[in-house]
């Protein structure tokens, strides 16, 4: 444990980051550091560093869309089911740190929740749902694999420090099967060996109690940034509109990259094409003195045409 009083700590959270939902990790990045009153330190977990880091070697395969991990032959639906087990190796073994799936949505002081699980006792913390999802295809068209203690490590409190989690090293994270990740088989005793967080701080669409206020929203069954999602219950609806409210703000602040499919790129290219087109037009025309003028304002207008199109796209 780290020895700094509580007031100077610095509270970090490690987030599964998916390139198809980057949306969401800005918005939760966002929700968190909102509501803070303590430092914190929000860190993506992505996939593609990991592996040129020598972190994470994992192989898979992919049929009609779907992945499958080539260690058990199961199916997986983020570049984070297994990349999450890192972060006690990441915070190097040293202090608390917190694990979220990028499809969640902070409603309350994260800090609240470092507090509550700073103990020396237990290596990891987490939501014990006793919910477990029907077997079939969730909103981004990925398998949806059931399993005990499903849900549990969306959320993990992990005690990096606590010699159980010097057991989670880089070769058992990359040899072994997602259920003995996922079920926590490193621990001892895998009821014991877990604390328990209120339901509160990852509270599931479509499943936790509505007349209880959520602190974390979990949106288990797609969220607000897909199209086609709508929520099953009134609660689920009420806290989808706060998230949307910070996305639009985000967004209206150019601090929300948008995720573009082929057709955005497409109109992208047909309007900034000609824009450069006529640039280096302009940047060609005889120089007499009549047209130097015309060419030097069309030059710096069509310019700032370019940068002001790309910018709210790519901020």
């Amino acid at each position: 444990m780290s020895t700094k009083p509580k007031s100077e700590m610095t509270n970090t959270v490690y987030i599964g980051y998916d390139e198809r939902e980057k949306t969401a990790y800005h918005v939760l990045k966002f929700s968190i550091e909102r509501i803070a009153t303590k430092g914190v330190r929000v860190v993506p977990i992505k996939k593609n560093i990991m592996e040129r880091m020598g972190l994470f070697r994992r192989k898979s395969n992919k049929l009609d869309g779907q992945d499958y991990d080539e260690i058990d032959g199961r199916p997986f639906s983020t570049d984070f089911s297994f990349t999450r087990f890192l972060v006690p190796h990441l915070n190097m073994y040293e202090g608390l740190a917190l694990y979220m799936d990028c499809d969640m949505y902070i409603r309350s002081d994260i800090s609240e929740l470092f507090d509550m699980c700073r103990d020396d006792y237990y290596p990891i913390h987490v939501v014990k749902h006793k919910y477990e999802p029907p077997k079939g295809i969730k909103m981004d068209g990925k398998a949806q694999e059931p399993y005990n203690r499903k849900n549990w490590s969306s959320l993990m409190m992990f005690n990096c420090a606590h010699h159980y989690n010097e057991k989670l090293t880089i070769d058992e994270i990359n040899t072994k099967p997602g259920r003995w990740l996922h079920t926590f088989q490193w621990l001892p005793d895998k009821e014991a060996d877990i604390g328990t967080i209120p339901e509160e701080w990852n509270w599931l669409d479509g499943h936790s109690p509505e007349d209880l206020e959520a602190k974390n929203v979990h949106f288990t069954t797609g969220g607000p940034w897909f199209k086609s999602w709508g929520g099953k219950r009134n609660q689920d609806n009420k806290y989808a509109v706060e998230w949307c409210n910070d996305a639009k703000w985000l967004q209206y602040n150019n601090l929300l990259p948008l995720t573009l499919d082929n057709n955005s790129n497409a109109l992208i290219a047909l309007l900034v094409c000609p824009l450069f087109l006529a640039y280096v037009y302009c940047c060609s025309s005889s120089d007499t003195t009549s047209t130097s003028v015309v060419n030097s304002f069309s030059k710096s207008s069509i310019l700032s045409l370019i940068s002001s199109f790309c910018s709210k796209r790519y901020p």
